[in-house]
């Protein structure tokens, strides 16, 4: 055998074996990264967002119960009012006519009550001397009831006319500001089936409140004196700040999704707010400062012999609630109480000092140096390997 072939036998028996421990060859070992946190004080909170419009917290729409055309206005938009103050008046002259009739068919009415009276009077004398019938008496009788009855009608009809002559002039129930003006001097108003709406007149603007619709799903946190922040796009720098008044119970259906409004008040002293802005509100259902807490995801964790090393020692405790510690190669859990939550923090009542370095999550990570295996730094560089190497099964590769 030659030397030529003799090296080629040795360099296959050399790549076969390395075939084979590559291939075959022991699987280096995987280490456990874990995450450590503090125990610190924080504030915690919750909250429910929703959409909501501005409005006064009085607002009356003040109209005419009497048709006719509007004569004279006092007031236009945005004009301060006071209770009592005359703001507008309607045409008079048919209601004064109407007067007049009213008064006139009173009078009449009287003269006839007043002298079926009188003859009623005489006939019943007559009547219990029996010196007339008592068919003449009944008559009398009746025509007396019937002039009395016409007399009633005739004064409730001067009265209702009176009354309508009042209405021709328009006052304002409150003090308050001019928000809307639906009229127009000389425009006639029919008041026949409803009432027409002249004004709306806001009470007070310097307190305003937001009328907010709520998702049924968080209604159920919603409650009264709850905290509540809100925004409106005029002013996208400025945070406005109330709290819930009222929880409406009546429930509002638009296109199968079902809202309640929640009032929020909204004090306005520098009349920023105006009625109708639309406000994104921010309810907070959840609220404590300067409270110990955690991650929730740390109460969620707890070490096994399958995570941790075949050296490591676990020290565990009877208790719904742990947070776990690590010295050395030993865990230790602490038994602690808790108190509110959001879901991403909890708070701890008791059980462990503020500051404690507490385990969070445990994450595998190999060991470095791996032959063939291309490390991931910080920094995104990876170490160089041969393109002619074999990939073990398994392995990522390059792309």
């Amino acid at each position: 055998m030659n030397t030529k072939k003799i090296s080629l036998i040795v360099a296959g028996v050399i790549v076969v074996g390395a075939l084979i421990w590559f291939f075959w060859g022991p699987t280096p070992q995987h280490k456990m990264t874990f995450k450590t946190t503090k125990v610190t004080k924080s504030s915690i909170s919750n909250s429910v967002s929703a959409t909501g419009t501005i409005e006064p917290v009085t607002q009356v729409e003040v109209g005419t119960q009497v048709s006719g055309i509007v004569n004279k206005l006092y007031v236009d938009y945005n004009s301060v009012v006071k209770k009592g103050q005359i703001i507008a008046e309607l045409d008079k002259t048919n209601l004064l006519n109407e007067l007049a009739s009213k008064k006139s068919d009173l009078a009449n009415a009287k003269t006839e009550y007043e002298y079926q009276l009188k003859n009623y009077n005489r006939i019943k004398m007559l009547h219990e001397k029996k010196l007339v019938s008592d068919t003449d008496y009944e008559t009398a009788l009746y025509t007396y009831q019937k002039a009395k009855n016409s007399y009633d009608i005739s004064r409730n009809d001067l009265a209702k006319a009176e009354t309508n002559l009042g209405y021709a002039t328009i006052y304002s129930p409150i003090d308050g500001v001019v928000l809307s003006r639906s009229v127009e001097e000389g425009q006639t108003v029919a008041a026949s089936f409803s009432t027409p709406t002249l004004f709306i007149i806001a009470n007070d603007l310097t307190n305003m409140q937001v009328v907010a619709d709520v998702d049924e799903a968080d209604i159920g946190d919603i409650r009264e004196g709850l905290r509540v922040t809100f925004q409106v796009d005029a002013y996208p720098n400025d945070t406005f700040e109330g709290k819930v008044t009222q929880v409406r119970q009546e429930a509002k259906t638009t296109s199968n999704v079902v809202t309640y409004e929640v009032v929020v008040s909204a004090p306005n002293p520098e009349l920023k707010l105006k009625p109708g802005l639309t406000a994104t509100v921010t309810i907070f259902t959840l609220e404590k400062s300067d409270v110990l807490c955690v991650p929730a995801k740390a109460l969620r964790f707890t070490p096994s012999k399958a995570i941790i090393g075949s050296k490591d020692k676990i020290v565990d405790c009877q208790s719904e609630h742990k947070l776990w510690t690590r010295e050395g190669n030993t865990f230790t859990a602490h038994a602690v109480q808790i108190g509110i939550s959001n879901g991403i923090l909890t708070e701890i009542t008791s059980g462990i000092a503020e500051g404690t370095p507490i385990l969070t999550d445990a994450v595998a990570g190999k060991m470095p140096g791996e032959t063939g295996e291309a490390l991931q730094s910080d920094s995104g560089n990876q170490k160089e390997t041969s393109p002619f190497m074999p990939t073990r099964p398994g392995r990522n590769k390059k792309k």
